[in-house]
Parts: structure tokens; sequence; C-alpha cells
């Protein structure tokens, strides 16, 4: 077992401000040695085109557009490196797993991938300029893996495939952009249509109307289904699948056994946290292990969070945050069944 921790990062401002703290807090960190290590190694499968970046950011969210910007003055870097590390557009993202599952007041998602990509970052921001105060763990410091915002929309995504990708944002980008611009699921499907993808996802959505949609979404084509539990395939664009889907299956069906007894948020939380329950996956060297477990209760504007298997969630009371408060905790701690390193460790 691994110990690992999460920092608590909370701030209100403007969003060139934060990217400007964020700059600061990662100059020497191990997360830019690792990144300035990874690119020494391999060269981008991608370009990076600053205008047609600018542009994208400027159509959907130009404020995040600002954050990039005072990352670079903080770091002072090429503003093309902090757009090949931070901006979410037109680059890669590795193969991941994840399962979401979802009842009328909550939405549970278990956040399954590779160690070395993470980055250990809870951020609680409130914009002084644009946008919904948003909380959830980040994903390259500026995208969010999953998140709810302070209208109770809560938002998660689970990785389909990579093959034939498109000239758009990744999913951690655009799962930020949906919880700081939209208000409710309707919204949320709207602006899914709209974006261009650059990868192919499912994103799970859940407002305090306790309705729950789930986008497929392509680079080619986004459709959109209701249904509560969701791994990592299509339902409705079976065509887009990948071949093996055995642990993706095994996953669904596990929560779709044991749906009838998760009919509270507690007991849905310990069906996709308990290790043995057949949800929570421990294939971290597949890039498919669970490293956090994250509940969002859009009424009650709580969020619980757990690293590692296992755990009682950390409770966090966004609602009481929105109205000044600020949490105590700098940062959560939990324990993972691995010997892989971890991105900020």
């Amino acid at each position: 077992m691994k110990k690992i921790h999460s920092d608590i990062i909370q701030f209100r401002g403007s969003h060139y401000d934060l990217g400007y703290k964020h700059g600061e807090q990662l100059k020497d960190s191990l997360i830019m040695k690792n990144r300035r290590k990874h690119w020494k190694i391999r060269r981008p499968r991608f370009t990076i085109d600053t205008n047609d970046t600018k542009h994208a950011f400027m159509k959907f969210a130009p404020r995040i557009w600002d954050e990039l910007e005072g990352m670079q003055d903080a770091l002072k870097s090429p503003i093309e490196e902090i757009i090949r590390d931070f901006g979410g557009y037109r680059i890669e993202s590795p193969r991941s797993g994840c399962s979401v599952y979802t009842g009328k007041d909550f939405l549970i998602r278990n956040y399954d991938y590779h160690p070395k990509t993470y980055e250990g970052r809870f951020n609680v921001f409130a914009p002084t300029d644009e946008g919904y105060a948003v909380i959830g763990p980040a994903q390259r410091i500026t995208g969010r893996m999953d998140g709810m915002n302070e209208k109770g929309l809560a938002m998660g995504y689970n990785s389909i495939h990579r093959k034939k990708p498109g000239s758009g944002f990744i999913c951690h980008m655009i799962g930020r952009m949906i919880l700081e611009t939209c208000a409710s699921v309707e919204e949320a499907v709207e602006f899914l249509k709209e974006i261009p993808h650059r990868h192919t996802f499912s994103y799970v959505v859940l407002d305090e109307q306790e309705e729950t949609y789930i986008v497929e979404a392509s680079p080619r084509s986004v459709d959109v289904r209701q249904s509560n539990a969701c791994t990592n395939h299509f339902e409705m664009k079976q065509d887009e699948n990948r071949h093996h889907l055995e642990d993706s299956y095994k996953r669904l069906n596990a929560i779709i056994e044991q749906k009838d007894h998760a009919t509270d948020a507690h007991k849905a939380f310990r069906m996709m946290n308990d290790t043995d329950k057949g949800v929570f996956s421990n294939d971290y060297r597949n890039w498919s292990g669970t490293i956090h477990t994250s509940a969002y209760l859009p009424k009650e504007k709580q969020v619980w969070f757990s690293i590692g298997g296992d755990q009682e969630p950390n409770i966090f009371d966004f609602g009481k945050w929105l109205e000044g408060e600020n949490f105590t905790e700098n940062r959560m701690y939990g324990e993972v069944d691995t010997d892989l390193g971890f991105a900020h460790i």
C-alpha cells in the first residue's frame, strides 16, 4: 500500500490571478520536473497553433485563457509550452477506466487511471470575473476530472477510446468548461453538442432536478440518453466502442446487480469504493486502477471524497464555502494498493 495525499487549493479571485498562483506553486514542483522529463523522452504527436487555440478558448471559455496567461507569467515559459502542458486543446490524453453511478440526489464516480498522471490537487474556485464557482479534483492543473458547481450541476466523464481524434478539446478541459459555464443538465447537453471534441468520451451530468443525462460524444457526433450507470462503452453509438470491453461490462453489471441496495448516497458510495463489490479496480498498471471515489450531492451542496479503496470519505460543505467559510483542511490522505509512482510524490 502506498500512502498518498491530495492538496486542497481554495481560491477566490480572477482567472488570471488563479493561473499566476498555479504557476508559483508549480515552479519547483515534482509535477513540473516529471513533465519536463516526459517531453525529453517523447515528442508530442500533435501540433500547437497559438492563434487557433486562443480562438477556441475565446469562443467557449475566454477567462480560462486568462488563467493560462497567468501561468505563463508566473512560470516565465513560452505560451506554446503552457498550451501543450495545460491547455487541453488538440493534445493527447492517455486511455483510462472510470465508473459513474447516480441516484436522484447524488452522483458517485470512481476515477480509474494510472498513478503517474495523478497530480493530487483538489480545487475549490470562486471566480470574481466570470463563471460559476466549482469544486472538484484537478487534472493537468487547469482541467477537472469530475466536480460540482454552485448551481448544483455535477459532472463526471468516462473514456471510450482515442481512435480517430478530432480538432477539439480533451475531456478534463471540457469538464471544467461545463461546470464553469452551465447551470443545468439541459445547458450541459447543449454545450456538449456545440463544443468540438478531441477524443471519444461519455459525460454524465446531474443537477437538482434529479435527472441524469449521459452524453455519448465523439469528434464525429453527439448522442444523449438517460440512465444512472455508465462505464467505458457507448450504448447508443456502439460502432464507436473498443473491441475488448469485458472489464467495462463487468463493472457495469456489478453496479446493476447491486443498485437495488444502493438506495442512498452512503450505500452507493460503499458500492463504488469498497474493494470487494466489483466496481473498484486495482488494475493500475493498465491505466485502470481506482485512485479516488467522489460523490456530489447537488441539493445539499456537499462533496464526499476519498483516496484509495475501503475509505470513509472526507466531507466538504460546499454551500458554506460559497457563503465565505473556508475549509480548515489543507490536505487529504489515503492509501492506494500499488508500488507505482505518482506525479506529485
